[in-house]
């Protein structure tokens, strides 16, 4: 269930449990990824970590939009995975897995978790922690390297209401320090049932989310029509904002041919800025199939025309 507003743990891992991010040149392409995710759909993550064989993710998505931008974000980094290590197949064990936190009680212990992630595998101790580029805590530890779309707060207000400052971020690692070896502090936070079950917060927000699933039982159909229709709603305002600048409209859309070099930048334009699909794109532009479009648009990625690309910047 996905809701405006929602916050989740996504975790997935390799297909057969193999090391997918044996590379730092595959982590990196990870990050990348995400960092494309995030821009297209509003994404703000708290918490991340790569491990060799999977991922943790604590994200908070404004809009309901979870299912829509992984399935961009694994469908995206799967292609070029694949590309790169010239291989075919499926790159994660499965869809993905997704908890639902409770944002009051659940997050910030969620982040502390992620955070300690690479402690609890032996990769490193809580002192070397801030050195690992693999982990969010590096970024949290280093604000001028953060992206936008990454937002620490929910772990230092868990942490004792810390500043985001120099001095708070030191009392932030520790209190790290000390959770990695308190026990019962972990307990107490619930770590063992962080990647199990389907929620992460107290039973009193179980039971809510819960009564709130009842509620929707049977509209699962209208709910998603309307969600379609929505996410569809934005992707033809951004296009038509878009054809704008280059003093097109929809008769040119119709007229000129499927190959026009002007509607490949557009399509270009549009899968940089939102996650409207080439079957979406091909039909509101008249380009012909999503094979077609996808062909188009690597071929403009290769070869750019830098006076459509200034046009549409």
């Amino acid at each position: 269930m996905e809701s405006e507003a929602g916050v989740y743990h996504v975790i997935n891992r390799g297909n057969y449990r193999a090391d997918i991010f044996r590379s730092e040149k595959t982590r990196a392409a990870f990050l990348t990824c995400l960092d494309e995710a995030c821009a297209k759909t509003g994404w703000q993550v708290h918490a991340w970590c790569l491990m060799s064989n999977h991922y943790h993710l604590a994200v908070s998505t404004p809009a309901a939009n979870l299912v829509e931008g992984m399935r961009w974000l694994q469908g995206t980094f799967a292609v070029r995975f694949n590309r790169l290590r010239e291989e075919r197949g499926h790159l994660f064990q499965g869809r993905y897995k997704s908890l639902i936190v409770d944002p009051d009680a659940g997050l910030g212990p969620l982040c502390h978790y992620i955070h300690l992630n690479p402690v609890r595998a032996g990769l490193r101790n809580v002192a070397d922690l801030t050195e690992y580029p693999w982990a969010s805590l590096h970024w949290l530890m280093n604000s001028k390297k953060r992206p936008d779309w990454y937002d620490p707060q929910p772990a230092l207000t868990h942490a004792g209401s810390l500043a985001d400052t120099a001095a708070g971020r030191k009392k932030y690692l520790g209190y790290l320090n000390w959770l990695a070896e308190d026990e019962p502090a972990q307990k107490e936070q619930r770590f063992a049932e962080m990647s199990k079950g389907w929620i992460v917060g107290t039973t009193s927000f179980a039971k809510a989310v819960l009564q709130e699933h009842r509620a929707l039982v049977g509209q699962g159909r209208r709910m998603a029509a309307e969600m379609k229709a929505t996410r569809e709603a934005l992707w033809q305002e951004e296009l038509a904002a878009l054809l704008a600048r280059l003093k097109r409209g929809p008769a040119d859309v119709e007229q000129e041919r499927k190959s026009a070099v002007w509607k490949t930048a557009l399509a270009a334009a549009m899968k940089d800025r939102t996650t409207a699909t080439n079957r979406w794109l091909g039909e509101a532009l008249n380009m012909g199939g999503l094979h077609e479009v996808s062909r188009q648009v690597g071929r403009w990625k290769r070869n750019p025309d830098v006076r459509l690309s200034k046009q549409l910047a």
